[in-house]
C-alpha cells in the first residue's frame, strides 16, 4: 500500500527551497540519550553470555551503556561546544530523574531537548501510548522549562495511530519516518504534524553496533553524504543528519573522528547548523502552498 501518512512527491518534482543568509544546506546532529534499567533485559548487546544463556542483571552490557553517561556524552559535548554546534537530543524522560547532570550538561550547551518516550521501550508493547507520549512532554518539560516539540519512538517504532496521538497532544516534528531529505507535512487526523529528516546510514548504531564497521566509518560516510546533498543544494535546500549515541560515538577510539566530521563540513561557510525546532520554522516559513 502508499504511505499512508504522506503524499508521493519526488523531491525532482518539488519547487526549490531557500535558506536565509545566503546557506545552502542544513546540518542538524541528533544525541540520542537513553536510560537501560538494569533489572531488564538490556535495548542492545556486544557481548553475549558465556554457553549461549540470558541473564538478569546483564552487568557487562549495562556498564558498556552506562559508559556513554559517566564518560562518552561529555567527550562529545566537549567536541560539539568547540565547534558551536547545538544539538538536539532525543530523550528518554526517565533520565531527567535517573542522571539529571546529563541533562543539565546538555541544557548548558543549548541543546534543544524532544521526547523519545519515557523508558527506552517500544511503544508498540504499551498499553497506553498515549500515556506514554504526555508523560514524556510533562517531565521533559517539568525539568527544562521549555516545551517539547519533537518526538523520536524508541527503534523509531510507532502504532498504526502514533501520529495522530502526537498531534493531538501538541508535538509538532516527528524523527521516525527517514524517507526524505526535507521535512515535509504529514496526514493526521487533527491538528499540524511534520516529518523532519533523521538518517539511518548516518547513524552509529548501524554503523558500529550492526554493521561493526571500523572506527572512522562514521566520518567516511559523513563526508561522502556531505558532499553529495552539498552539490545537490546548489538546486534547493537539503536536510542532512547524523544520529550518534554516547556508548558508541563517545568512546575514546571514535571521538577522533567525529571531531574530524565538524572540521571537514565548517570548511563550507554556506552550511547551517540547526536544532529540530529551527529546522521545522525554517520549513514552515517557505513550506510550498
Amino acid at each position: 500500500m502508499p504511505n499512508p501518512r504522506a503524499d508521493f512527491l519526488p523531491i525532482v518534482d518539488r519547487p526549490a527551497l531557500k535558506l536565509p543568509d545566503g546557506k545552502r544546506m542544513i546540518v542538524w546532529v541528533i544525541v540520542n540519550i537513553e536510560e537501560w534499567p538494569l533489572t531488564g533485559v538490556m535495548a542492545r548487546t556486544v557481548l553475549p553470555f558465556p554457553q549461549g544463556v540470558s541473564a538478569i542483571p546483564d552487568v557487562a552490557n549495562y556498564g558498556w551503556h552506562e559508559y556513554g553517561l559517566r564518560v562518552g556524552i561529555w567527550r562529545m559535548k566537549e567536541v560539539l561546544d568547540r565547534h558551536e554546534v547545538k544539538a538536539s537530543v532525543s530523550l528518554n524522560a526517565v533520565v531527567c530523574e535517573s542522571y539529571p547532570r546529563v541533562v543539565e550538561g546538555c541544557l548548558q550547551s543549548d541543546w534543544e531537548l524532544f521526547g523519545h518516550a519515557y523508558e527506552q521501550r517500544s511503544l508498540a508493547v504499551e498499553k497506553d501510548e498515549r500515556a506514554v507520549i504526555r508523560k514524556t512532554r510533562e517531565v521533559i518539560k517539568n525539568f527544562s522549562g521549555k516545551p517539547v516539540r519533537g518526538w523520536m519512538g524508541p527503534g523509531l517504532g510507532e502504532t498504526f495511530d502514533t501520529p495522530d496521538i502526537l498531534a493531538e497532544e501538541g508535538i509538532e516534528y516527528v524523527l521516525d519516518w527517514v524517507n526524505d531529505d526535507l521535512p515535509y507535512p504529514m496526514k493526521v487526523k487533527k491538528g499540524e504534524l511534520y516529518s523532519v529528516p533523521y538518517s539511518l546510514d548516518l547513524n552509529d548504531i548501524p554503523i558500529h553496533a550492526i554493521q561493526h564497521h571500523r572506527s572512522s566509518e562514521l566520518y567516511d560516510r559523513t563526508r561522502d553524504q556531505f558532499d553529495t546533498l552539498y552539490r545537490e543544494s546548489a538546486h534547493g535546500a537539503r536536510v542532512m543528519a547524523i544520529a550518534v549515541h554516547p556508548y558508541l560515538t563517545g568512546a575514546a577510539h571514535r571521538i577522533g573522528y567525529f571531531d574530524k566530521i565538524f572540521e571537514y563540513i565548517k570548511q563550507k561557510p554556506d552550511v547551517a547548523f540547526m536544532r529540530g525546532g529551527e529546522i521545522l520554522d525554517w520549513y514552515k516559513s517557505v513550506e510550498p502552498k
